[in-house]
């Protein structure tokens, strides 16, 4: 089972105290807000640990429908000013943390080839979660995720070291091709990705399943082996740079530190404009989609974002709508920037302090 992590301090706070609120593109928010509100009419959000309150949400949810398609920015803040109340996100213990993610859009092929040698797979026959009720005595307490047998026998899934040394050869399907290990562990890591195939066509994959085995931080062995001198130093694109110049035995054995492993499903590009089926069933929207823990934040709650990035000041409202291995504790986010390398470039150097600010219906 994950590790249980403490329950943070909530702190009602005035909206005038949230620095940036004020000059924020409300309307930008309300839009993802609402593209959470069409979801939570099918499928009301669970309640997590600092909340909000899945019902209230919800309520909320369908007086954002109530007005309609596209409303200003000033109606857009005013409804969530009129609806939500702010509550400040206190970590017990350390300080609110914030990463970027982006959907990669590279080269692939439906048949492997020597330029093409590293395939995507869809989920193994029998992968599923685990759920409390089973019997995992056989297991190893830190799996999220195993193999069911058809009769209710739980095991282990291979690992990324045994996977990339064939373990799933002929029980696994691959949806795809791409050229490079490391092309396809950025997809695992972003859990999502545009495929350029030969036609011209362009081919979406989402997650649809991992390993269960506790997910590494490749990025922490720059920090070990002396490449990094801080933690902040160990950005996506630093970590790029760092696997291609290594050779390709060293590159491997770096990569398997990972044990966990990603499975995916195709998805159709309806609109281009949205990123992928986020872990909340929404599409997400560059700049607003928000994940966060889903142990302890509600899916589809507003939260307030600010922080100090390179790019500058980032103080904005975003949807909690998706949540990652590495996405983990009360005052943890990653945003989605977007597709393609523009969006890479913007992610990649995101790892700062933040401060969190969760929005929750007034009614509660």
């Amino acid at each position: 089972m994950p590790d249980v992590f403490p329950a943070a301090h909530l702190v009602e706070v005035d909206f005038a105290n949230l620095a940036g609120w004020a000059e924020d593109d409300h309307a930008a928010a309300f839009q993802a807000f609402r593209r959470s509100a069409i979801r939570m009419a099918e499928k009301p959000s669970t309640t997590k640990a600092l909340g909000p309150d899945g019902s209230a949400l919800l309520r909320q949810g369908r007086a954002a429908l109530a007005l309609g398609e596209t409303i200003d920015r000033a109606a857009a803040r005013a409804f969530f000013e009129a609806h939500f109340r702010p509550l400040r996100v206190e970590p017990v213990t350390g300080e609110g943390f914030v990463t970027g993610f982006f959907e990669p859009e590279v080269d692939a092929r439906l048949q492997p080839s020597l330029a093409f040698p590293v395939p995507l797979y869809e989920p193994p026959r029998g992968l599923r979660e685990i759920d409390a009720g089973d019997d995992g005595r056989d297991l190893d307490p830190s799996l999220t995720w195993a193999l069911d047998d058809g009769q209710g026998i739980l095991i282990a899934c291979p690992d990324r070291r045994a996977i990339m040394a064939g373990a799933l050869d002929g029980r696994a399907r691959p949806i795809a091709y791409v050229n490079s290990a490391i092309e396809a562990f950025f997809i695992h890591v972003q859990g999502a990705a545009r495929l350029r195939l030969a036609d011209g066509d362009l081919l979406r994959i989402s997650f649809a399943g991992k390993s269960g085995h506790a997910y590494f931080p490749v990025a922490r062995l720059m920090l070990e082996r002396g490449v990094v001198a801080r933690a902040s130093d160990a950005t996506a694109d630093t970590l790029r740079s760092w696997l291609e110049s290594l050779a390709p035995q060293e590159r491997r054995a770096a990569l398997a530190r990972n044990p966990s492993y990603i499975f995916f499903r195709e998805a159709p590009v309806e609109d281009p404009s949205l990123g992928p089926i986020a872990a909340a069933g929404v599409p997400l929207t560059a700049g607003r989609s928000l994940a966060v823990d889903r142990s302890q934040i509600t899916f589809h709650a507003p939260v307030f974002v600010e922080a100090d990035l390179a790019a500058g000041p980032f103080r904005r409202l975003m949807v909690a709508q998706d949540t990652g291995s590495a996405i983990v504790g009360p005052a943890r986010g990653d945003i989605f920037f977007g597709s393609g390398d523009a969006a890479f470039a913007l992610a990649a150097r995101v790892r700062d302090n933040a401060r969190f600010t969760l929005l929750v219906p007034r009614e509660v």
